[in-house]
């Protein structure tokens, strides 16, 4: 999805955008720093334009696929900020045919550390077309949903008390479970915080959850794994130093609790591997393994168990 014709993206670049879009440089540093990365051929502006998402770039399923059925749908989140909305998907499919729906197994996705962004939905999406009915959390809704601008997302993002966003997505999981058109088993996935939180997910609520494949997403307190009955699948890019370095440590508590497990670290893949709506993070052969192994993982746990 790069354009091989222009000049690569220096890679310390990419890394500073990966900071920036976790918070640990602010909007001007980030700006100030690609200035220093300039590549032959290629301005700070160029290089800028480059590594923000495009978002119509990386869409897979459009809003309004004929084998999709999609809506908003907000949930009840009383020990959380009140309720969280989300996008809800279910193969047209699943349907169409009588009367009543067919129950079908869940999968709650969870965003980027920026609100539900258009990406998010398409992954939503593109799990209805392998037979999932999918929910997408927005965990801004609290502050007003995602603003249609990542940076905004992001800034709006660290004003939501993390204690009660982890009750948002336990309510949201818990909907998902309880639908009448749920078979009752779910998974869960994210990526980079949505990672995180499918970690989370997977020790809050035990055996409630059935599988979970956070994608570079921190891992659990050590003291937290024996909690964890769902079948891990972890996908990290082996570039990516801080959380595939930490890779070893947390499969050998995963090891020694007994946790059903496995874990990639793809060549070549930096944080962000997966998003095809960042071209210059974005690793297609690293991000096709990875959703069939997650599709794989999924129907072992949750769709056929």
């Amino acid at each position: 999805m790069t354009d091989t014709n222009r000049p690569k993206i220096p890679a310390e670049a990419v890394e500073l955008y990966t900071q920036y879009i976790h918070g640990e440089v602010s909007r001007r540093a980030f700006l100030d720093g690609v200035k220093r990365y300039a590549a032959i051929g290629l301005s700070a502006a160029a290089i800028v334009e480059a590594l923000m998402p495009n978002y119509a770039l990386g869409q897979q399923v459009s809003k309004t696929d004929e084998r999709i059925r999609a809506s908003y749908e907000t949930v009840p989140s009383p020990s959380g900020n009140g309720s969280i909305k989300g996008y809800f998907v279910r193969p047209f499919s699943a349907d169409s045919r009588d009367a009543t729906p067919a129950k079908l197994a869940g999968v709650i996705v969870v965003h980027e550390n920026r609100g539900l962004n258009p990406h998010t939905e398409d992954v939503a999406r593109r799990f209805a077309l392998e037979g999932y009915m999918a929910f997408a959390p927005d965990a801004l809704t609290s502050v007003g949903g995602y603003p249609g601008d990542d940076y905004k997302g992001g800034l709006a993002f660290a004003k939501i008390d993390p204690a009660k966003r982890i009750q948002d997505f336990m309510a949201a999981a818990r909907w998902l479970k309880s639908r009448p058109d749920c078979t009752g088993k779910i998974a869960a996935t994210g990526f980079c915080f949505g990672g995180g939180m499918a970690n989370t997910l997977s020790v809050q609520l035990g055996d409630e959850l059935g599988a979970a494949a956070p994608f570079y997403g921190g891992a659990p307190k050590p003291e937290d794994v024996p909690k964890i009955k769902a079948a891990i699948l972890i996908h990290h890019g082996a570039l990516d130093k801080a959380l595939a370095g930490g890779y070893p440590a947390q499969e050998a508590e995963l090891k020694k609790n007994n946790i059903r497990h496995e874990g990639h670290l793809y060549a070549n893949a930096v944080h962000g591997f997966f998003n095809d709506a960042t071209p210059e993070r974005y690793n297609k052969v690293a991000a096709a393994q990875a959703w069939t192994r997650t599709i794989e993982w999924f129907d072992q746990y949750v769709k056929n168990a």
